[in-house]
Parts: C-alpha cells; sequence; structure tokens
C-alpha cells in the first residue's frame, strides 16, 4: 500500500473512531441547543421487550447507561446491571401482559412530547435567570411499572410516562385510589419535575422540633417557585387545583388559618396532624368533603406570597435558601 493511501486510511479510521464516540452517552444525553430535548428512552425499551432488539439492547448499555443502571438497580430493584443475566431479567419482567399493554398505550398516549418539552425549556431558562449556577439536567422519558414518577441523578432527570396517563386511564382503577389518580395528569408532568428538581436542591432541613408550620412554608416556597417559573397565574393551578377547589381555598383562607390558630395545628408535631395538612387524600378531613387536600401547601405558598409581596428585595435563591419558616412568617404579616 502507498505511503499517502496509508495516510489517508489511518484518517479515516480515527474520523470513524471519533464519530463512534460522538454517539456514546456523552454525546446522546444532551439537550438540544435551543431547548430541553426529552430522550424517548421509554421507546428503546419498549423495542427491546417486543422485539427481543440487540440493537436496542446495545443502546441501552452504551448509549444509555446511566438511565438503564437507574432503572434497573434503583427503580425496580432487580439486581445489578454487572449481572451477567441482567438483560433477561429486564425483559421478563416487562414481558408481564399487563406492563405490555402500559407500554403499547404510552406509546399512543405520547407519540411526541413536544409540550413537555416546551415547559421544561421555559422553565429552565427562567431558572437560569433567577439563578445561573444552576445547570440544566439531560431529561428522559422511561417506563417505572407504576414505581417513580420522577427520578433524579446527578444531572439526570428521568420521566415516567405511565404515571401520566391521565386520572380515567383504566390500569390505574386496579391500583390506585381515585384521589391519587387525579395527580397522574400529562399536564402534571413538568410542574412535578420542579417540584422535584428542586426538592434535590432544598430538601426540607427536619431537625427536632420541627412542626407543621415548618413543613408548610418549605413545601410553599417551593410551589411558589414553580409558580413562578412556570408562569402559573395562582397557587392552585400550581397545585393541579381544579377551579372549584382553587375557589372554595379562597372563600374560606381565613377560616382555615383561624381553625389552625385556635386548634394549635401551626406548631404541632404529631404526625397524624400533619399527614391531614400535608399528604394526598380524598380531602383535607378538619375542613369538610369540600375541602381539597394539600391545604397546608396552598397555605404556606399564600404565606410565602405574602413574605416576598412585603420583601420585593428577596430574590427567589434567597428565598429557596432560607428556612426560618418562623421568621418568614412574622415577617410576612400574613391576614394581619
Amino acid at each position: 500500500m502507498k505511503p499517502q493511501n496509508l495516510l489517508l486510511l489511518i484518517i479515516m479510521c480515527l474520523l470513524t473512531v471519533a464519530c463512534r464516540m460522538g454517539t456514546g452517552e456523552n454525546a446522546q444525553l444532551q439537550n438540544k441547543e435551543n431547548g430541553i430535548n426529552v430522550i424517548r428512552y421509554d421507546k428503546l425499551l419498549n423495542e427491546y421487550v417486543r422485539s427481543n432488539s440487540f440493537s436496542a439492547l446495545q443502546k441501552m448499555n452504551m448509549d444509555y447507561r446511566q438511565p438503564t443502571k437507574i432503572l434497573i438497580e434503583e427503580v425496580l430493584g432487580l439486581g445489578q446491571v454487572s449481572d451477567d443475566t441482567i438483560s433477561q431479567k429486564l425483559k421478563k419482567f416487562y414481558s408481564d401482559t399487563t406492563l405490555l399493554r402500559l407500554m403499547a398505550d404510552v406509546e399512543i398516549r405520547y407519540p411526541n412530547l413536544d409540550e413537555v418539552e416546551k415547559g421544561l425549556t421555559k422553565g429552565f431558562e427562567n431558572l437560569r435567570k433567577e439563578i445561573p449556577s444552576f445547570h440544566t439536567p439531560v431529561v428522559y422519558s422511561q417506563i417505572s411499572a407504576f414505581n417513580e414518577s420522577v427520578v433524579l441523578s446527578d444531572t439526570l432527570l428521568g420521566i415516567s410516562l405511565d404515571k401520566y396517563m391521565g386520572e380515567d386511564y383504566p390500569l390505574y382503577k386496579r391500583f390506585y385510589y381515585e384521589y391519587q389518580c387525579r395527580s397522574m395528569r400529562p399536564d402534571r408532568i413538568v410542574p412535578d419535575c420542579f417540584v422535584f428538581y428542586l426538592m434535590s436542591y432544598y430538601p426540607f432541613p427536619f431537625q427536632e422540633g420541627s412542626c407543621l408550620l415548618d413543613q408548610m412554608m418549605h413545601s410553599g416556597k417551593i410551589n411558589y417557585a414553580v409558580k413562578k417559573l412556570l408562569e402559573y397565574g395562582s397557587t392552585g393551578d400550581a397545585m393541579g387545583y381544579s377551579e372549584t377547589e382553587e375557589k372554595w381555598c379562597r372563600e374560606n383562607e381565613k377560616y382555615i388559618w383561624e381553625y389552625m390558630l385556635k386548634n394549635r395545628h401551626l406548631y404541632a408535631r404529631d404526625p397524624m396532624v400533619v399527614r391531614k395538612y400535608m399528604k394526598p387524600a380524598p380531602f383535607t378531613a378538619f375542613f369538610g368533603e369540600n375541602a381539597p387536600a394539600l391545604i397546608g401547601t396552598w397555605m404556606g405558598t399564600r404565606i410565602v406570597s405574602a413574605y416576598m409581596k412585603n420583601h420585593k428585595d428577596v430574590s427567589l435563591q434567597q428565598l429557596l435558601e432560607t428556612t426560618d419558616y418562623h421568621r418568614m412568617l412574622e415577617e410576612s404579616k400574613y391576614l394581619n
């Protein structure tokens, strides 16, 4: 072979290697230059399970190693990715008839994720304006077999599309109560992503003596941030309340507050009391069947909103870093 031909061959080989490296995990797990591009890992998994596709499996193990590891080890708990038989275990797990139907339904329900990408792009653009040091995670979609709705790991954010099939999705009736299904709607994907994302950076500072007020305010400031980042019109919109639920809260806001003060619930540490204000349920038991669940978060957001109205010099970053909730309540002049 002539020297110049040999040199040309070497250059071509180097270019081929570079191209292959460019299609590896670091290159694949990137966002679009002008916004979020949700990687359809769920479709890749579906292809592997339904067709026993070697190329799909190879992409899962080579191009998307981290999402595969998270799914197998953390979400499903099937074992270690280093196990020689783990691919067969994964395929067998998803070959269950219910999960096969679920994967097919997800593909029909979500032919694309344009609206999700649009919402995430807007939210992270607004977040970077408020806090430039925040990085934008790489976002991918998965099917978690009704496990976690959103998973986070370092620079990754995974969305379990099977948890957002709509509150009337038939399979949900076999596994969830009606009140649980209400939040399993496509329009809750983006706000849930930001709630989980912000909570991972600003976890609840639990300590001895933490009370309902602390949890209300912490959850409220996260919801306030989501409301601002995603430009929701009201506290209830950010939480996914219906117009009727939002109206009930507004009409009864003063009554709720007075009830909490009268019964000393604000500083309660009793888990049962805290749970009734802060956890999903058919309704908030203290106020009757017309009172929506999660009133603690709604009230917390209202207090945070009052605080920010009286402290226009406080940035969103400063708010998120603040944990002296008793002082915040005092300075909010809420319902004074």
